[in-house]
């Protein structure tokens, strides 16, 4: 593991150094404050029923009963809030339809976990136990658990012609051509199921209505969003709601979007005015929270003899769930927005298209369509080297789109602003020393092993947009800085008080980091798709620059800044990954991985390397061992962690990295991504490590999880005799 020195001077400048986490004293002392610690006096608690049934009419039998339980303060059933407003899917995208799902089921369950009561008592023991008391009659009705099942049925929302939610396609060049001057066509289907994001705090809300306002604290992404939409659903005024992210423990998109329970539990508050606690069980967040991934996508693409990438189709599908949340349409449509990739490629028919199911809603993890992109080139480009007995690097070189020639448009629209993709595989085969790890390659072979090597070469939007940032120097010397956006853990109060620090000429210690309270920080989206240092670092930067040029006072003195995104700055990346395949039970071990990054200026590497590792480990999870498994009446498999496996210390590789920023102009920054890097880099870099271990045995296509149950199947099929790797 890279573990960056540690540079303990007190003099500027602070860009670029190692700075340990602030925040990592109080939480190590036990001294944080979680959703979990926060118990004010007269706190009732909450409970969901939910359905246990994928898709099934319903009726509630019990409910007088329920409510004349120990301690039972309120039962809310489906019919008690209809008159509350729907959750909204993000207006950037104004042709997904509206699902207007219920807060709580009313006459019909969608999916398993689908909450169909809440109910409130003094204790968190009596409101689980009323909850599990409640008696629903179903009327079973078919499920539709996947998208292909759900193309074929009818309509499962109210109002909709079918289960289509949205449709994007992209069309450039001429494909025909393409197709016709190919030496070589190459195909690829793949499945990427859903995944849950893991965090290790559960979602959860306490909500207090009092004098006439609503106070929620919820560990979300984006609390001032939550604000405003509470407000909306509610049908109060934006002041009248105040939303306090309290420290988070993990998010990973999973928690970007209020959800129905939040919005019940909000609705429970006003009616009862004292504060009501919900915090949810790791079962409740495997069958109820937003998941990631859900797609399938079959492509093919046309290639010249020399290997010259010609055109490029594809088709997007991806379930959605049974509820949006704010970004439903983004991993589908990242995914195909964002092929072919770092190549080059003058021909394209991409389509995406997202569809309902009777499961959990689908939303944005790290990564939001772009591990699938990835997944898809790389397949393709390995493929195209196979079969045109081209090496894999110099088929990559040969398509790479060339730093001379950024800023780059992309055939489906996408600037690309700066980077060196060729630079980035030669560094990184110079890293791993390649030539040395295919000699080894070799030897191991020979011996009897099954070895692969994997290369993904790839790019990663970094969020558009804007964020906020307002700094307020005291007569005493100390900075307060209020950020827009909010932290689940990435450091930002280090980051940011170093940006601040820098800028004004003054050690971090002397800033104070605000965030994540709608009313003590200015408004903001929040954190997520990778935009916190290229696009809330810039905001504090501005601000910074801004209060420095105000003379000194002997009173405060504050600066507020917005910063709106100039362009979307795109990082990029290149890993490479040795691993091995044990032959006789399937099971596949990552044994090293070299990976050089471009996520243009590092403000703190040791919080660069935590945020790569990190990533890394959950796109290893996805890669080996993660799948959210639905049977087909729609019940969970994978519903705790006995059934759904993440990845442990001993599963990941040696990982040796380095940083090769380039330049770019999208941010005064000069910042781009990387919280989601590890994410896109893991998946297609080790599946192509995989599939070249099993090439020899003519196994050529692997869906995800590699696990050892789905490798040794494929190798049932194709391995004949004592064939070596």
């Amino acid at each position: 593991m890279l573990r960056p020195a540690h540079d303990a001077s007190t003099t500027p400048p602070w860009l670029g150094r190692a700075c340990t986490r602030r925040e990592d004293d109080a939480l190590l002392r036990g001294q944080g404050r979680y959703l979990a610690d926060l118990a004010p006096p007269g706190c009732l608690h909450a409970a969901f029923a939910r359905s246990s049934m994928a898709h099934a009419r319903i009726a509630l039998a019990n409910l007088a009963h329920l409510r004349a339980m120990p301690g039972v303060r309120l039962v809310l059933a489906g019919e008690d809030l209809q008159t509350l407003g729907h959750l909204a899917v993000n207006p950037l995208f104004p042709d997904v339809r509206a699902f207007h799902t219920p807060a709580l089921a009313f006459g019909r369950a969608l999916c398993v976990g689908m909450p169909i009561a809440l109910v409130v008592a003094d204790t968190a023991a009596q409101a689980r136990d009323a909850a599990e008391a409640l008696a629903v009659d179903y009327t079973p009705l078919p499920a539709c658990t996947t998208a292909e099942a759900a193309l074929a049925a009818p309509a499962l929302l109210d109002g909709w012609p079918d289960n289509t939610a949205f449709t994007q396609r992209h069309q450039a060049g001429d494909l025909a051509q393409a197709r016709a001057r190919a030496a070589a066509t190459v195909q690829l289907r793949i499945a990427c199921p859903p995944v849950a994001p893991m965090a290790l705090e559960p979602r959860g809300l306490l909500a207090h209505w009092q004098d006439g306002r609503l106070t929620v604290w919820t560990p979300l992404q984006s609390p001032h969003r939550a604000r405003l939409e509470l407000a909306r659903v509610l049908g109060l005024a934006p002041e009248q709601v105040r939303c306090i992210a309290p420290e988070v423990g993990g998010a990973f998109g999973g928690k970007a979007s209020l959800g129905p329970e939040e919005v019940a539990l909000a609705a429970c508050a006003l009616q009862l005015q004292a504060p009501v606690r919900w915090v949810a069980t790791r079962e409740e967040d495997f069958v109820s929270a937003p998941q990631g991934r859900a797609g399938r996508i079959a492509a093919q693409a046309f290639f010249a003899a020399d290997g010259a990438l010609l055109g490029l189709q594809a088709e997007l599908l991806y379930a959605l769930g049974c509820r949006s949340t704010w970004s439903t349409p983004v991993p589908a449509l990242n995914a195909a927005r964002m092929l072919p990739g770092p190549y080059r490629c003058a021909a394209v028919d991409i389509a995406a298209r997202g569809v309902v199911t009777t499961t959990a809603a689908v939303g944005i993890y790290r990564g939001a369509g772009r591990p699938e992109a990835a997944l898809v080139m790389e397949g393709l480009m390995d493929a195209a080297a196979r079969r045109l007995g081209l090496d894999p690097v110099a088929i990559r070189l040969r398509n790479a789109v060339p730093a001379s020639a950024m800023p780059w448009t992309t055939p489906t629209g996408q600037r690309l602003d700066s980077g060196d993709y060729a630079g980035l595989l030669a560094a990184a085969s110079l890293l791993s020393d390649l030539p040395a790890l295919r000699a080894e390659q070799a030897r191991r072979r020979a011996a009897g092993e099954c070895v692969g090597i994997g290369i993904n070469l790839y790019v990663e939007p970094c969020g558009t947009g804007w964020e906020s940032a307002r700094l307020t120097r005291w007569p005493d010397g100390r900075v307060t800085l209020a950020s827009g956006s909010s932290d689940q853990g990435q450091g930002h109060a280090t980051a940011f008080a170093q940006i601040a620090a820098d800028a004004l000429g003054i050690a971090p210690a002397a800033i104070d980091v605000v965030e994540g309270d709608s009313e003590r920080a200015p408004a903001g989206i929040g954190a997520l798709a990778s935009r916190s240092m290229a696009i809330g670092g810039s905001a504090v930067l501005r601000a910074a620059q801004a209060l420095r040029a105000l003379p000194a006072a002997d009173q405060p003195v504050s600066v507020e800044t917005v910063h709106t995104a100039q362009a979307e700055a795109w990082s990029a990346g290149c890993c490479i990954v040795l691993a091995s395949v044990d032959r006789q039970t399937g099971a596949v071990r990552a044994e090293r991985a070299f990976w050089v990054d471009d996520a243009g200026t590092v403000v703190n590497p040791l919080l660069f390397a935590g945020q790569m590792h990190g990533g890394f480990a959950q796109g290893l999870g996805q890669a080996l061992l993660e799948r959210m498994h639905y049977n087909d009446q729609g019940q969970l498999l994978t519903g705790s962690l006995m059934d759904y496996a993440v990845p442990r210390a001993d599963d990941l590789p040696t990982l040796v990295h380095r940083s090769r920023p380039s330049a770019t102009a999208a941010n005064p920054l000069g910042a781009k991504g990387v919280g989601e890097s590890g994410a896109i880099a893991a998946p297609a870099a080790l599946r192509g490590a995989v599939l070249d271990a099993l090439a020899p045995l003519g196994v050529t296509h692997l869906d995800l999880p590699l696990s050892p149950a789905s490798v040794w199947q494929a190798l049932q099929h194709t391995t004949t005799g004592d064939t070596p790797c």
